[in-house]
């Protein structure tokens, strides 16, 4: 094996759930914090409780409306980039005087 591209590895790692139960394993981490471990999860415990851990539901569905909110078709798109390009030749000068008279301007 090769030396140093390996993670060090920690025999006891502790881990603490939110419902206060601590348990030891290996892993590369020291220490590791969970929401949900086998004395309190739903499946284990034949309880029915809704684990929603910091709004997770909640963030899910703004970030859905907010998807829907910005979907603009190709045509729009096309039909946006092509105002943008009339506008830029109407700011462009049509004659040599009108150009010298921006360049002085501008200093």
């Amino acid at each position: 094996m090769k030396a140093q591209i390996h993670p060090k590895w920690f025999e006891e790692t502790k881990v603490t759930c939110a419902c206060g139960n601590v348990f030891y394993f290996g892993s590369t981490l020291p220490e590791i914090q969970v929401e949900v471990c086998y004395k309190c999860h739903p499946f284990y415990t034949g309880q029915m409780k809704y684990v929603d851990t910091a709004g997770r539901v909640d963030a899910f569905l703004a970030k859905k409306t907010k998807a829907k909110t910005k979907v603009i078709s190709k045509a729009q798109k096309r039909a946006l980039k092509k105002q943008k390009k009339i506008q830029k030749e109407l700011e462009r000068p049509e004659t040599l005087e009108e150009l010298r008279r921006s360049s002085q301007k501008r200093k």
